[in-house]
Formats: structure tokens, C-alpha cells, sequence
């Protein structure tokens, strides 16, 4: 048995329910219920606090967790990242009022910032020899420069709307942060094999979630060209159709070229192309 520790409520927590269903786990969920016991994976699920899970999981209470990096790095604890699981991406970011014209680090000298990550603020300041005096709150760090309370904020930051309604601006990026699969550095070799297949789950899901599946019609005169921009994870695979001079293509494509490819398949002479999302890939 296995014992995963993840987030009760907050910006994580239905990212990684949704990440463990389409590991084909399933489980029930309750609201006033601070665990579930999944039915066909041996797999327990602890719903805590994000803060409390780097110290769950470290203590052994729980052998894994979800949990952001900036949480983690925070807390220094020791714990290992078994899998970047590629949501809940954010920044953590010290940002100055919109009035400030910031162009350098060095303004930063002496200024009283706000902050709910005085462990990371800190190591950043020290790591490029600024000295400034750093004001541990916890929420509502945005408002901390409005109240006079703070001359800048040290912050997570992700569509940056926040920051532009308490009337403040980026001016440094400290961390870029996402969702991990923590794990205790002394699992018990059940709780290895365990962690093994999940994560094999994990990374199939997320494979899937990179790629999109593609098929389309061609002329037989247009196939090295098509196939040039559908190298696939090994090779398209050509069919024949009914019609003389015309074939079938399959492949996948990154997510990331995917756009792009598709207008260069136009330009090739490809027809009738159908876009299917993958739900998962086996490697």
C-alpha cells in the first residue's frame, strides 16, 4: 500500500484528482473526509494542507506527494522529486509599484519586501549580494506596498491579474514553479514497486497530454514531403485508399510544433485532416 498525500482544497487539488482518474484510479472523495482508500490500485489518498505535505512526506506519515515546487523549496526539507507532473505552473516573482521605475537588482537594496517565502527571497537576495529587509506575512501579500507596509512583494504570480489590480508590476523572477510527485527517501521496496507503476501511469498520461494524434488524406505524389513534417514517434503510417493515387496518413505531433505543422500539411497538398487528442502513450 501505498499512501499519496495531496492538496484538500486550493489551485492543485482537482488537477491532481483529475491526474490520478486518468491513471485509472478510482476513489471517492468526500468533502468532510481527510482520506480515501482507492479500489483498484493500492493506493491511499491523504487530503491535507499544501503546506503540511513536504513534512508529511519527509516524516514518512506519507510515502508520496503532490505538491508546487515553490512549497517544497520553501519548507528545505528532505524529499525527493520523483516525476514533474506539468500543472498548476506559476512563478514566484518579487514585483514593485507601478510608479517604481525598476531597470536593476541593486534598487532593491535596503527595501522592505513583503513575502509568504522568506527562504527562497532570502537565498535570492544573499545569492546576488543585495541586503534587504524582508517582511514575513501570510496572505494578502499584495496589498502590503498600498498599506505601507512593504516597499515591494515577493510573490507567486501566474496570469499576473493580481498583481495589475493592487496596482504593481513584475520586476523579478526568482522561481519557476509546478506541480511534483514527492517521495520519503527510504520507501520500503513495496512502496518502490508501488511508486514504480504509479509513476509509469503518471508519465503515460502526461506523454499523451504532449502529443496530438493525426490523420489525412494525400496524393501518392505529396507522401515524402508529408512525411518529412510527420516524423511520428517512429514513422507515419501510410494506407492506401480505395481511390488510385491517394493514401491514408497517421501520426502524432507535438503539441507544441502543432499549429505550425498544420499549415505546412496544407501547403503539401493534405486533405480531410482529423485531430484526435491522445489519452495516453505507452513507451
Amino acid at each position: 500500500m501505498l499512501k499519496i498525500a495531496i492538496q484538500k482544497k486550493g489551485r492543485l487539488s482537482d488537477d491532481s484528482i483529475e491526474l490520478l482518474s486518468q491513471c485509472g484510479i478510482r476513489f471517492s472523495k468526500a468533502d468532510n473526509k481527510l482520506k480515501a482508500q482507492a479500489w483498484n490500485f493500492p493506493l491511499e489518498i491523504l487530503f491535507l494542507r499544501d503546506d503540511d505535505i513536504p513534512g508529511y512526506v519527509a516524516d514518512g506519515v506519507a510515502d508520496v506527494g503532490i505538491v508546487g515546487e515553490n512549497v517544497l523549496y520553501e519548507t528545505g526539507l528532505a524529499v525527493q522529486v520523483a516525476e514533474k507532473l506539468g500543472f498548476g505552473k506559476c512563478r514566484l516573482s518579487i514585483a514593485v509599484p507601478n510608479a517604481v521605475e525598476y531597470t536593476q537588482l541593486s534598487q532593491l537594496k535596503d527595501q522592505r519586501i513583503a513575502t509568504s517565502y522568506p527562504r527562497l527571497l532570502g537565498a535570492f537576495l544573499q545569492k546576488n549580494g543585495i541586503e534587504a529587509r524582508i517582511h514575513e506575512i501570510s496572505g494578502s501579500v499584495e496589498i502590503a506596498p498600498g498599506i505601507g507596509l512593504a516597499d515591494a512583494i515577493c510573490d507567486l504570480v501566474s496570469s499576473g491579474s493580481t498583481l495589475i489590480s493592487n496596482g504593481l508590476k513584475e520586476a523579478e523572477v526568482i522561481l519557476k514553479s509546478e506541480a511534483v510527485l514527492i517521495c520519503n527517501t527510504q520507501l520500503s521496496t513495496e512502496a518502490q514497486r508501488v511508486l514504480a507503476d504509479l509513476s509509469f501511469r503518471i508519465r503515460s498520461v502526461l506523454q499523451g497530454r504532449n502529443y496530438k494524434y493525426i490523420l489525412l488524406n494525400a496524393p501518392d505524389a505529396a507522401i515524402p514531403t508529408i512525411t518529412s513534417l510527420l516524423p511520428g514517434i517512429k514513422s507515419p503510417t501510410v494506407m492506401p485508399l480505395r481511390e488510385p493515387g491517394w493514401s491514408s496518413l497517421h501520426s502524432v505531433v507535438q503539441e507544441n510544433d502543432f499549429w505550425e505543422i498544420i499549415g505546412r500539411l496544407r501547403e503539401a497538398g493534405a486533405e480531410g485532416i482529423l485531430v484526435l487528442p491522445i489519452e495516453k502513450i505507452i513507451q
